[in-house]
């Protein structure tokens, strides 16, 4: 994969150095020179101890990625939302998880995007997971089709300004649950599961910020935006508070209502194309379960 970079300042400055600041990585240089990749500066190849100048076209080839050779092909179709040489967004049903676990290494949407980046016969064939969502959790889910890619949404994300937002169904002690709130309250492991996560003054810092969409006598739906990035950070922060997802039989939701799953989707996305700048934004509605619970509510 080709990508160009004028350079455009008065004084001159060394390749290296000029690199980095278009966010390509001494890791990355080290791919190019050892893998089969190569650096140009005005069509001729040069190392990045070249001294450019004003008006240099510098240009970097990436070596293609192949395979995982480990990770299994799931050929179930995928709902794809968004797609270019970079970015695929695709829409993850409940139920799926994302990627592969020890005791479960097929049929989650690593192995079906793999599976079809098959099909398509692409160069880079290695799959980058950018965004999880929990197996039970539905929506919009983001994948770089090569490593360059997504280190520079791995920098929006660390920057805080790759923005996600969730809808959930939540019950329980609805008077207590404000119009909006933000919820800064640290996680950490319950010491009693490999994989509950619970507020405890030892975790991480974790914030969470939701508007009430609309309230009905037994249960609400929230629209919810991330600050922080904690495993099960809107289930916990959601239980502990009150007001566990409906369906999240792991933080105490309720599973006597018509939405077996823990109700949490992400339906919206905010972020800059790593490579155009340009503003994307993605919405996906409510998946079915959801939204026929809304449908049939006790108003």
């Amino acid at each position: 994969m080709k990508f160009n970079y004028l350079y455009e300042k008065e004084e001159n400055q060394q390749l290296k150095f000029f690199l980095k600041e278009q966010g390509i990585s001494k890791r990355l240089l080290a791919k190019i020179k050892f893998q089969g990749g190569q650096i140009f500066v005005n069509g001729k190849i040069e190392n990045v101890l070249f001294e450019l100048k004003k008006g240099d076209l510098a240009t970097i080839i990436i070596p293609d990625e192949g395979e995982h050779e480990t990770l299994l092909l799931d050929e179930t179709p995928i709902e794809i939302v968004f797609e270019d040489e970079h970015l695929l967004i695709v829409n993850k049903p409940a139920g799926v998880s994302s990627i592969p676990a020890q005791y479960h290494p097929n049929f989650t949407m690593a192995n079906r995007v793999k599976a079809y980046y098959k099909r398509q016969n692409y160069v880079n064939q290695v799959v980058h997971v950018v965004t999880r969502l929990d197996r039970d959790t539905s929506g919009l889910m983001v994948f770089a089709k090569h490593g360059f890619a997504h280190a520079k949404l791995d920098e929006q994300l660390k920057s805080r300004t790759f923005y996600k937002k969730y809808q959930a169904l939540v019950a329980g002690e609805l008077s207590s649950l404000q119009s909006h709130q933000k919820i800064i309250q640290p996680i950490g492991r319950d010491v009693s599961s490999i994989l509950k996560r619970q507020v405890v003054a030892t975790g991480q810092q974790a914030e969470t910020e939701y508007w009430v969409v609309t309230k009905f006598s037994e249960y609400a739906l929230v629209d919810i935006q991330l600050h922080t990035g904690r495993t099960h950070q809107i289930r916990v922060h959601f239980s502990a508070n009150g007001w566990p997802l409906i369906g999240d039989e792991m933080y105490g939701g309720r599973m006597d209502l018509s939405v077996k799953r823990q109700a949490l989707h992400c339906y919206e996305l905010k972020f800059k194309h790593p490579f155009t700048q340009a503003a994307l934004h993605f919405r996906q509605k409510l998946p079915a379960d959801m939204e026929e619970m809304l449908q049939t509510r006790d108003e």
